[in-house]
């Protein structure tokens, strides 16, 4: 299954090249041209059977992760997070460290040495270290180095009613869904953009949105559920399980009102399960692709997911195909 293959791929901020060479060798088969820009973004140009419209779609191959910031005397590694990661989601995590893949653990101190204090107070990353099994300085160095990537280290697993439990899922979802669309012809010019970076700043997306000269851009994205728990209905984000999610804004973009309506049509009239992102929260490439030139009008589709940002985020299989479908249909109508 490509998912897997892509999500099981490592493509921290900054170290994309995997996933890129993976796309590329699935997708040039498909597109009338590739290339990648000088910053990383991998680019596939396909023409429409009537060229009336050059719609762009983007999707982020980047995922969160670390880098090594230092080698303590002890062999253990202190880090720095690469894009919004909560530190009380990775201690005791398994990860990959450096090109090697050099298993490692995230610890902290045993609960049985902590103080109150200490215990009761939540753990930051300073507080956290890297274990990968080395006993001293000079021994940790013959295997990684200052700067090195470190990924979650997951397995993919299928459980419940059709979901899916793996690393990667923002937005390796959206990547395959642009690599899908691809195999297709339609009627307008497309434009796919595998952006860089992200997760920590958009800044594939500001390049790609300046030197793409598109009428208008969809947003392939996945984005965090917030279904779980007593988290009251009118503050979850959106379901698992209950369709896409179109998104009316979030910190960093606003979506053009005519491409929201018309993806909100076309779901209605395709029978494509839809649902609306209750919460002005979050980010994604709209926000810089939006803003370049003279503007583009943008939308966004997101697949929701559960644990975000972590080794064990969740989705459903509808979700991931909803997005999909509705997605090609609208660029059926362009």
């Amino acid at each position: 299954m490509v998912l897997k293959e892509l999500c099981l791929l490592r493509g921290v901020s900054g170290d994309e090249g995997r996933v890129r060479d993976f796309i590329k060798s699935h997708i040039k088969a498909h597109a009338d041209r590739t290339w990648t820009d000088p910053i990383g973004n991998l680019m596939a140009y396909k023409k429409g059977t009537e060229g009336k419209k050059h719609v762009l779609l983007a999707a982020h191959m980047d995922e969160v992760g670390f880098m090594v910031l230092g080698i303590n005397d002890n062999g253990l590694l202190s880090y720095e997070p690469v894009g919004g990661v909560d530190a009380r989601v990775v201690v005791s995590k398994p990860v990959l460290v450096g090109e090697k893949e050099v298993p490692g653990v995230i610890g902290a101190k045993a609960i049985h040495l902590q103080t109150r204090a200490e215990f009761e107070k939540v753990l930051k990353h300073e507080d956290l270290y890297i274990d990968i099994g080395a006993s001293t300085k000079e021994k940790a160095e013959k295997l990684v180095s200052v700067g090195d990537y470190v990924s979650f280290r997951s397995d993919w697993r299928e459980f419940g009613a059709g979901l899916v439990k793996v690393k990667a899922l923002d937005d390796r979802v959206g990547c395959m869904t642009l690599m899908s669309l691809l195999e297709n012809e339609y009627p307008c010019d497309i434009t796919c953009a595998f952006t860089v970076q992200e997760e920590i700043g958009l800044r594939g997306a500001a390049c790609v949105g300046h030197n793409v000269e598109a009428d208008e851009a969809v947003i392939l994205e996945g984005t965090t559920s917030n279904d779980l728990g007593d988290v009251p209905a009118h503050l979850r984000v959106c379901r698992v399980g209950a369709g896409v999610a179109i998104s009316f804004m979030d910190r960093a973009s606003v979506s053009c009102r005519p491409v929201w309506q018309s993806l909100r049509d076309v779901a209605a009239e395709e029978g494509v399960a839809w649902q609306l992102k209750q919460s002005v929260s979050g980010g994604n490439d709209a926000g810089e692709i939006q803003l370049a030139r003279a503007g583009v009008p943008t939308g966004v589709l997101s697949v929701p997911c559960r644990n975000i940002h972590s080794g064990a985020s969740v989705a459903a299989f509808s979700d991931i195909e909803a997005q999909y479908r509705l997605a090609d249909s609208y660029l059926r109508r362009q």
